[in-house]
This record gives structure tokens, C-alpha cells and sequence, in this order.
């Protein structure tokens, strides 16, 4: 489980860091592919005025990301966190600055 809580603080300072400097909530999905070489990927974020806005990460920012995320796949599938269902195929991400927490909802395909 330590390894899987590096992976979310791993997963929220990538987008800390490549998010805009006055964001204090980071929301970020994104579409895995199965064999995991590509990756979809919308960047949003909340304002200190709580003003809703998207951005444009470096183009590194979403390649790092993608590593991340096809590690914790695989994390998930080899711990037998799926129940034995398919892999999960995305993910919305929010990343409260503040309070300093990360929440991961995972995406399946129907």
C-alpha cells in the first residue's frame, strides 16, 4: 500500500507543478489505453476566486503522467484490485491544493 501512496503523491505534485500558480483545485481525467502507449487527457483547474478555467501542461507533464498511470494499473492489477474484471480504463483526478489531497476516481469501459 506504501507503494500505491507514492504513486498519488507522485500523481498530485506532477500536477501541482504543472498546473497555473493561483490554482487551488487541479482536476485532470484521463483515458488510458489498454496496452497503455497513449493516453486523452483534459487539464481543468479552480482559481482562488473559484473561477473555473482549463490549461495546457508541457507536453512532458502528460508523458510523465502516463508512466504514472500504467504503474498504478498495473499496481491495481497485480494486487488483484479488480475483482477480476478488466483493467480500469481512466480516471478523473482532484488535486485540493490546500488541504494538500489527491482523490482518484477510476474510469471502466462499459
Amino acid at each position: 500500500m506504501e507503494e500505491l501512496d507514492h504513486l498519488h503523491n507522485q500523481i498530485a505534485k506532477t500536477l501541482v507543478d504543472a498546473g497555473p500558480a493561483d490554482a487551488k483545485k487541479i482536476i485532470a481525467r484521463a483515458k488510458l489505453a489498454l496496452d497503455g502507449q497513449s493516453c486523452e487527457y483534459e487539464y481543468d483547474y479552480v482559481d482562488q476566486q473559484d473561477n473555473e478555467n482549463w490549461f495546457v501542461p508541457d507536453k512532458l507533464v502528460s508523458y510523465q503522467l502516463r508512466l504514472l498511470l500504467v504503474t498504478m494499473r498495473n499496481y491495481y492489477m497485480q494486487n488483484n484490485m479488480t475483482n477480476g474484471n478488466a483493467p480500469w480504463a481512466g480516471c478523473e483526478m482532484i488535486v485540493e491544493i490546500p488541504a494538500e489531497k489527491i482523490i482518484i476516481n477510476l474510469k471502466y469501459d462499459e
